[in-house]
């Protein structure tokens, strides 16, 4: 059977949904709690450190291209700079990344509540799953310098 065009439809608000539902609680389940009532010590330092680990090595990888990237546009810039292709305002470029710092130093003092909220939850995450977390933070450290 279907249904008529007349029909009203729930508007589903995603933003609000977003808030209410953390990312935990779609990973572990609704009212999951700490993840030491679900898993042995040995199988959340497993899982903290393969996953850690994981994000080491992809923050290394990534990090290393970032600052070939970075370089090697500066390295290219200060080499058509010196022969003659290209004119650089330095004291241009110097005034401009001021006044970026002095803008980035305003904004970092207003600090959204959502970013304090973000944090809090966070910390509140981490505390109540210190052994993953743990496990965490070692194959993190792992990965970086692997």
């Amino acid at each position: 059977e279907h249904e008529s065009d007349d029909d009203s439809y729930e508007v589903l608000d995603l933003t609000e949904y977003a808030r209410r539902h953390h990312w935990w609680n779609r990973v572990f389940g609704r009212n999951s709690g700490p993840i030491v009532e679900k898993y042995s010590v040995a199988t959340q330092i497993v899982m903290g450190g393969v996953t850690g680990w994981c994000a080491g090595f992809l923050f290394q990888k990534v990090g290393k291209l970032a600052a070939t990237a970075v370089g090697g546009g500066f390295l290219l810039l200060q080499i058509a700079s010196h022969s003659g292709y290209v004119q650089v305002d330095w004291k241009r470029v110097e005034k401009d990344v001021n006044k970026a710092k002095k803008q980035l130093k305003k904004r970092a003092n207003k600090a959204a509540p959502e970013i304090n909220t973000l944090i809090e939850e966070s910390t509140e995450f981490v505390k109540q799953n210190i052994v993953v977390s743990s496990g965490f933070v070692g194959g993190f450290l792992l990965g970086l310098a692997s």
